[in-house]
């Protein structure tokens, strides 16, 4: 991925804030023409700095009322890939990272109640390579953000 201007990290601002933006709008914020904005946006997806563009749902509006962060703690070194391809058949899991510290994975998870909750964990443990996990359920959501913060580091 190329290195972005500052043009290109307004634009991404813009985005981040609302996904939704014409290009009129975006060529506005940032001072471009519609044209220009398109075709940096386009640029923006072709190059990978914009994977897609989605609707943001809560997990609540589609039933999904139980969050909850599930450490794996594996029998010792497991292929990224097999982990990977397990997980992915998940379909419960939002989120799956490999991680330093004592757990070797960490998933976050939806469920519609505890008990299906119960199902997905006893569905990881029932993984060859997972000798043990770790649950934390997630009560009140205090900060959610996009993928990234607005401003640049």
């Amino acid at each position: 991925m190329p290195d972005l201007d500052d043009l290109n990290h307004r634009i991404l601002r813009v985005l981040l804030r609302d996904g939704r933006s014409t290009y009129a709008e975006i060529g506005n914020e940032v001072g471009l023409s519609v044209s220009a904005a398109k075709r940096r946006v386009d640029r923006l997806v072709r190059d990978g700095a914009i994977r897609g563009f989605t609707a943001v749902v809560e997990p609540q509006a589609m039933g999904w009322d139980i969050e909850a962060v599930v450490q794996l703690y594996t029998n010792g070194t497991v292929p990224f890939e097999t982990m990977r391809r397990d997980l992915e058949h998940v379909t419960e899991i939002v989120e799956a990272f490999t991680v330093a510290g004592a757990a070797d994975a960490m998933v976050r998870v939806v469920a519609g109640d505890v008990p299906h909750l119960e199902r997905v964990i006893s569905r990881l443990r029932g993984l060859s390579y997972v000798q043990q996990t770790d649950t934390t359920m997630l009560l009140s959501v205090l900060v959610r953000r996009p993928n990234v913060p607005q401003t640049a580091p």
